[in-house]
């Protein structure tokens, strides 16, 4: 469908905490809910629509109880961690077609607190299609890894421009006063991290944290009537990708789908995009989305992410938070990359503030490349 600013963000959050041993999954998502609302100028009360995923067993069940909400709508899509962008995807559809009128999306993790190995173990069990792949040790990294790999043979890539990727998310890290890690790091100093699995060093991967965060949604009439500007949901694009019955090309990505439908229902270009928020979960996965997006050619994107492109002062400033390589990764980081864009585009985001940012694309990757996994592209805009 077009959005056409039928639904707009009026609230966000983002837990500050990187550690809470003391706390469940339940608080922190509850604590980031009450204060996205407050962010909105609502209450629990005028609730209607409710959008989960990442909490254990019946999430949306057990998180309206913990919230004492009773909504018409409910959510709780999973694939991965875009399943959050795709959230604020379905609410804008809700909200449209009058089937709830203000949509909480929440999302809480203590993965690091209770020691969860995030993307380093296979399942206990598995479905038939990973019958070829679980059996012989494939971790996530190391999925990650194989792309990266055949992207350097292929084009030439090298560790070099991918460690880049980190370098600048770590600069932007160190304004974000919550960021894990604000440290600065050079390109050196990622080359002779410890190999996780070849070549991604430990500074190419995700960090490990404790989170949570929240996104509020509603219609446009009431959007006006709300204590902050609205955001406004101009386009998203929703799909998964998978091997196609072995024919796979691990060269492309769900966002080679999802860009351009996004981008095509808010009528936007990619040279409009002023900010863009993509999930981190590795460096060689910030290389292939944008190759996929289309801000580059396939093969292409080693020498488009050097030279200080995705800097705040570059010309396509990228995960100004510090993004999961730097400031927080829970599990699934998707929720973030909506709250940082949303506050961009307000004009909130301080030191990090990219100048006149009125044009926003996220776009998240949940599971794993060269097997299977959701992406979701979002364009958002403010007024």
């Amino acid at each position: 469908m077009h959005f056409s600013r039928q639904a707009a963000i009026v609230g966000v959050h983002e837990h500050e905490t990187r550690w809470a041993p003391d706390k469940t999954d339940f608080q922190l998502a509850a604590e980031s809910a009450r204060a996205a609302l407050a962010d909105a100028g609502l209450t629990l009360k005028d609730v209607d629509g409710y959008f989960v995923a990442g909490v254990s067993g019946m999430a949306p069940a057990l998180m309206c109880e913990h919230l004492n909400i009773r909504p018409k709508v409910v959510d709780s899509t999973s694939i991965g961690g875009t399943s959050f962008l795709a959230h604020a995807a379905h609410a804008a559809s809700a909200i449209a077609t009058g089937r709830c009128e203000v949509a909480l999306i929440t999302y809480g993790s203590t993965a690091a607190s209770r020691g969860v190995a995030v993307g380093t173990g296979g399942r206990a069990g598995y479905e038939i299609p990973e019958q070829y792949e679980l059996p012989y040790g494939l971790t996530t990294v190391a999925a990650y890894a194989l792309c990266a790999q055949r992207h350097m043979h292929e084009f030439g890539t090298t560790s070099e421009q991918l460690a880049e990727i980190a370098v600048t998310f770590r600069r932007h890290a160190s304004l974000n006063p919550h960021a894990k890690y604000r440290e600065p790091i050079t390109v050196e100093d990622v080359l002779a991290s410890r190999m996780i699995s070849s070549p991604l060093h430990l500074l190419d991967c995700c960090i490990i944290s404790d989170g949570a965060g929240a996104v509020v949604m509603t219609s446009a009439a009431r959007a006006r009537d709300c204590a902050k500007p609205p955001v406004w949901l101009l386009g998203a694009g929703e799909t998964v990708f998978h091997p196609e019955a072995g024919k796979r090309d691990f060269m492309r990505m769900a966002a080679s789908q999802t860009g351009p439908i996004a981008l095509g229902q808010a009528g936007v270009r990619l040279e409009d995009i002023d900010l863009c928020m993509i999930y981190d979960s590795f460096t060689i996965t910030v290389l292939m989305t944008l190759e996929n997006l289309g801000f580059c050619k396939i093969g292409e994107g080693g020498a488009f992410v050097s030279g200080g492109r995705l800097a705040l002062d570059g010309e396509l400033p990228t995960n100004t938070d510090g993004g999961g390589l730097s400031s927080n990764h829970p599990g699934m980081r998707g929720i973030f990359l909506i709250i940082e864009a949303t506050r961009q585009l307000r004009g909130e985001c301080g030191p990090r503030q990219v100048p006149n940012c009125r044009l926003a694309l996220a776009h998240g990757t949940g599971g794993t490349l060269g097997t299977r996994h959701g992406g979701v592209t979002l364009i958002l805009g403010r007024d």
